[in-house]
């Protein structure tokens, strides 16, 4: 009797666990139908594997050589490569790089062939024949009837000079004011002046009525001699190198002699009429 009510509890447990766990299928199999043990255990393999695994520093290095390394042409069997075939620049197109490398280069490029052209043009040598050069300008006597013709003046434009008669009597004067390359034309009787005035560079024209070089510019006067007699220029008619040889007058317009000071007055000319410049 007191092993009957112990044996008795222990299979109503028993029984009560066989009723749960066949219930407990049952549910299984109608949700999702039973797996195999075989399946489930493959499961668990394959999830073991697929887990993710951080590639090693020596690995990704390896990668990283791959990709940069050019695709290997593999030669097939019986065939030949083909032609290498440059790629046209048009379709290509300009970077940004090359565009600035290539207009740096342009920059400098036309800088030092402006600076070439500069050098090659200073160093070039003078035409002949022209102002800068040594010019023939003629035979004394043939200047002298020029003069005469002009009214006092003649104007020799290949120089840009003025001519005018010297007289030979104020030469001992003019001899302790000028220079010889001055003096050359002075004693042949021939005045040689620029046309230019020292003042500001204005071309200086004749005026009939006084005799003089007036400067319509700002009214700086000078006698047939170039000697300043008026205005605010700072000396007088600037000079050039001449030489007379054969009875024949040459002038150096390359060579360019400053002009008498002020107060200088080796003819002594003075207005011979109204002024054309200032009204006096």
């Amino acid at each position: 009797m007191p092993l009957l009510l112990i044996v008795i509890p222990i299979l109503v447990v028993l029984a009560a666990l066989v009723l749960f766990s066949s219930l407990r299928r049952r549910d299984t199999e109608a949700a999702t139908g039973a797996l195999s043990r075989e399946t489930i255990k493959r499961d668990h393999s394959e999830s073991d594997v697929l887990e993710p695994v951080a590639p090693s520093g020596r690995a990704v290095e390896k990668s990283a050589a791959l990709e940069r390394r050019p695709p290997e042409i593999e030669k097939a069997a019986g065939s030949e490569l083909a032609t290498y075939v440059p790629p046209d620049p048009d379709q290509i197109g300009v970077t940004r790089r090359q565009f600035l490398n290539r207009g740096i280069v342009a920059f400098f490029s036309l800088s030092l062939a402006g600076f070439g052209a500069a050098v090659l043009g200073f160093l070039w040598p003078v035409p002949q024949g022209g102002f800068g050069s040594v010019i023939q300008v003629g035979k004394i006597t043939d200047i002298l009837s020029e003069i005469t013709a002009g009214s006092g003046f003649f104007y020799f434009a290949p120089g840009r000079l003025w001519m005018t008669a010297y007289p030979l009597a104020d030469i001992q004067k003019a001899a302790k004011v000028y220079s010889q390359p001055v003096l050359n034309s002075l004693e042949a009787g021939v005045t040689v002046v620029y046309q230019t005035c020292p003042h500001l560079g204005c071309r200086v024209p004749s005026c009939l009525t006084s005799q003089w070089f007036e400067c319509p510019c700002h009214g700086s006067q000078y006698s047939q001699a170039g000697e300043k007699r008026g205005g605010p220029a700072p000396r007088g008619m600037d000079r050039f190198s001449t030489t007379v040889a054969g009875g024949v007058l040459t002038v150096d317009t390359g060579t360019i002699i400053q002009g008498p000071p002020i107060g200088t007055d080796t003819t002594g000319q003075q207005a011979e009429g109204p002024h054309c410049v200032g009204g006096h």
